[in-house]
């Protein structure tokens, strides 16, 4: 089972869709679905999980980071790993991005003492867009970034998900294993 710890952008489908349309049909690009959005808290990646205890270490970093429900708020562009060489798009968090950034480090904490491994980068909440699988609109997506900055709007976090991600030819699937209320 392929897992993740994500956080909704709930009622922002729309918004995410527009946020995407410079990025649609240019070619070695390719969209995410604005009905799937979220921020990836941390990746768990394939393995036979202990699903209990993931649960469990998810509500210890809830209480561990002190944070409640927040709005967290998401505009402007970016990407990764930067803009000579792209390989992800994103949307960015603005409002709600330090307690995004609680929660992570102290999910972190908790699966990595599960013997998860710890991210091998920096955190930096956001939103995947697109991914570019070759740079063919490399300079399309540069003036994108560079002189866009869509306003997606605000959501409230309340919860985090435990998310099993099945990649397929049309893209991932995710459903949801679990939710943790904040």
């Amino acid at each position: 089972m392929r897992l993740f710890v994500s956080v909704d952008l709930d009622g922002l489908a729309d918004p995410v869709a527009d946020a995407q349309a410079p990025f649609r049909g240019l070619p070695g690009l390719t969209p995410t679905d604005p009905e799937q959005a979220h921020v990836t808290m941390t990746f768990l990646g394939e393995a036979d999980h202990d699903l209990g205890a993931l649960s469990d270490a998810m509500e210890r970093a809830v209480d561990a980071a002190d944070v409640g429900p927040f709005e967290a708020s998401f505009e402007g562009l970016g990407v990764f790993p930067s803009l000579d060489y792209i390989s992800v798009v994103w949307l960015g968090v603005e409002q709600g991005a330090g307690r995004l950034t609680a929660l992570h480090e102290a999910l972190e904490a908790e699966t990595t003492a599960l013997g998860y491994d710890a991210a091998d980068h920096e955190f930096t909440p956001h939103v995947t867009l697109a991914r570019m699988d070759h740079a063919a609109a490399k300079e399309e997506v540069r003036r994108a970034v560079r002189e866009r900055h869509p306003e997606v709007g605000t959501t409230t976090v309340a919860k985090l998900r435990l998310t099993e991600s099945t990649l397929t030819p049309d893209g991932p699937g995710y459903e949801t294993v679990e939710r943790v209320r904040l």
